[in-house]
């Protein structure tokens, strides 16, 4: 280890080898819970060098497997994020009362599980789906973290504007320039029905299904995030969470659309 400003940072190295996040890391370092060469680091800003082993005290491991992550179906009119112009959290919908009953993760409900959940992504307030709070910052950092490249499906129902054609009525030419998506940023869309499209994206930007349906004459009436990586919506009720299995990963292979879908293009 180094003091000097050679290295990289301890916490930094932590999160490229996935053992935490960034934060969980200077939380863990701060608890004396880090060993760098078999010493115990306890120094915020504290650097590394290549090739030193970085080792953690059972109860850092023990912390994360504590740590929850919960699968939300959001609703209409709820934020992602903190409570704005008086409308409720996500969060807030974490009760015990609205746990679905299908939930086969095996993990008991505790008060503490709704403590620092925060939204790993988004969902504008107009769109509903899946939705993922987490304790836990390895998550968080699969999610939408700087290299991510978890994919998100979406079902979007469509209207035209004003003079544009509906869906049903476009050749699939039409529609390829949704492909190229927003500040090229290639997405997979595909047509599902008369109405509806599907859209496979990787890293989005704020309101892009919208702004790139509306840049080819359709306006987005309904948008409903059904997958995220390898975890589905599934029958995950609207209002309703359940736990992030241990069996399941975000990271997975997913599976195909259940509803046959064309191409575009």
């Amino acid at each position: 280890m180094t003091e000097g400003p050679t290295g990289v940072r301890l916490s930094k190295r932590m999160s490229e080898q996935g053992l935490a996040s960034r934060r969980e890391a200077d939380d863990w370092i701060a608890r004396g819970w880090v060993r760098v060469d078999g010493r115990v680091v306890s120094e915020l800003g504290a650097r590394v060098l290549e090739g030193q082993r970085i080792t953690l005290d059972p109860r850092a491991r023990r912390d994360q497997l504590a740590r929850v992550t919960v699968l939300l179906h959001k609703p209409l009119g709820i934020v992602s994020g903190q409570a704005e112009d008086g409308h409720r959290p996500a969060r807030t919908l974490v009760v015990p009362e609205r746990r679905w009953h299908g939930d086969r993760s095996g993990i008991e409900f505790r008060p503490a599980h709704r403590q620092g959940l925060v939204p790993a992504g988004r969902l504008d307030l107009d769109s509903t789906g899946l939705l993922v709070l987490t304790q836990d910052g390895r998550v968080a950092k699969a999610l939408i973290g700087e290299d991510s490249a978890v994919e998100k499906e979406y079902l979007v129902r469509v209207a035209p504007m004003r003079g544009a054609p509906p869906l049903a009525a476009r050749q699939d030419a039409d529609l390829a320039p949704l492909r190229h998506g927003i500040e090229l940023r290639p997405a997979v869309v595909e047509r599902v029905s008369p109405d509806r499209l599907r859209f496979v994206l990787r890293e989005g930007r704020k309101r892009q299904i919208r702004r790139m349906c509306e840049q080819v004459g359709l306006a987005v009436l309904e948008l409903v995030r059904v997958r995220i990586g390898g975890v589905r919506l599934g029958d995950l009720p609207l209002g309703a969470w359940r736990y992030l299995g241990p069996d399941e990963s975000f990271g997975a292979s997913p599976q195909p659309p259940a509803t046959p879908a064309r191409p575009v293009g």
